[in-house]
């Protein structure tokens, strides 16, 4: 078997990062986007040994108990949109968090879940609405 070329290792890292947040990556400019996809993606995110759902789960805690709110925003949206979780799941987890890393962050948690839960119920409303759209 050959050596993977940069140029395959990359394609595979963009390729599971689409796949991971639901929307088509390009290649970007610079040596942290190279990090990224080409390690943590094209390696890290595509180990079989954990789901993507199990890797999700695992990160919402992570951002939860460090207060990124943003970035578990984009990770709760990805879930939904990727049909991973549902709004109760992602509710529970929020509850389940506040007991490990504090009432003040699961709550918070819970609100960004709350907002990002809003927003995809409204998407589906309008394209159920315009399914030509």
């Amino acid at each position: 078997m050959s050596e993977e070329t940069a140029a395959e290792r990359r394609a595979r890292g963009l390729a599971k990062m689409s796949e991971v947040y639901g929307w088509d990556f390009a290649d970007g400019p610079g040596e942290h986007f190279a990090v990224t996809a080409d390690h943590l993606f094209a390696d890290i995110w595509s180990r079989p040994e954990l789901s993507i759902r199990d890797r999700r789960l695992l990160l919402l805690g992570a951002l939860t108990a460090q207060g990124l709110f943003d970035v578990a925003e984009i990770q709760i949206g990805s879930a939904l949109g990727n049909g991973e979780l549902t709004p109760a799941q992602l509710r529970e987890i929020s509850l389940f968090l506040c007991h490990y890393v504090g009432w003040p962050a699961g709550t918070s948690l819970d609100s960004v879940v709350g907002k990002v839960v809003a927003r995809h119920e409204k998407q589906a409303a309008r394209a159920a609405e315009n399914p030509t759209e």
